[in-house]
C-alpha cells in the first residue's frame, strides 16, 4: 500500500511546489496549493511511517527511518505554507532538503538491497 501512496504524495508535493513558479497569476492555484501540499506531505509521513521495513541489516533500517524523516521534513515545509509570517524561501528550504533526501534514499535502498541479496557486505 505505501508503494502506491508514497509516490502519490510526492507528486502531490512536487505539484504544489511548481504551482508558485508557473501558476502564479492563477487565483484557484495560489489558494489551493498549501493544502495540496500539506495533503501530500501528510501522505508521504503516513507511508513512511506504516511501511514494514524488511530485513535485519542496520545499515537498510536506517535508510528507511531516514524515509520517515523525509515525511516529518515536508510536514514542517507544510507549517510553513500556513504561518503568517513565513515567506516563500521557508517552506521551499524544508521542500528542498526532504527532496534532496528523498533523491538519496531512493538511490541508496535498492544498492543496499541488491549488494545484500548478492551476499557482498562490505563491513
Amino acid at each position: 500500500m505505501s508503494n502506491v501512496v508514497a509516490p502519490t504524495g510526492l507528486l502531490l508535493v512536487l505539484f504544489a511546489t511548481v504551482v508558485p513558479f508557473f501558476l502564479h497569476s492563477q487565483a484557484w492555484a495560489m489558494a489551493a496549493y498549501p493544502y495540496i501540499y500539506a495533503a501530500g506531505a501528510a501522505a508521504v509521513f503516513l507511508a513512511r511511517i506504516f511501511s514494514q521495513q524488511k530485513g535485519g541489516d542496520l545499515r537498510l533500517r536506517r535508510l528507511h527511518r531516514m524515509e520517515a524523516w523525509i515525511g516529518i521534513i515536508f510536514l514542517v515545509a507544510s507549517f510553513f505554507l500556513f504561518y503568517p509570517g513565513a515567506e516563500l524561501r521557508d517552506w521551499m528550504a524544508f521542500t528542498l532538503a526532504g527532496g534532496a533526501l528523498q533523491v538519496y534514499t531512493s538511490l541508496a535502498i535498492p544498492a543496499r538491497e541488491k549488494k545484500l541479496s548478492n551476499g557482498k557486505e562490505n563491513r
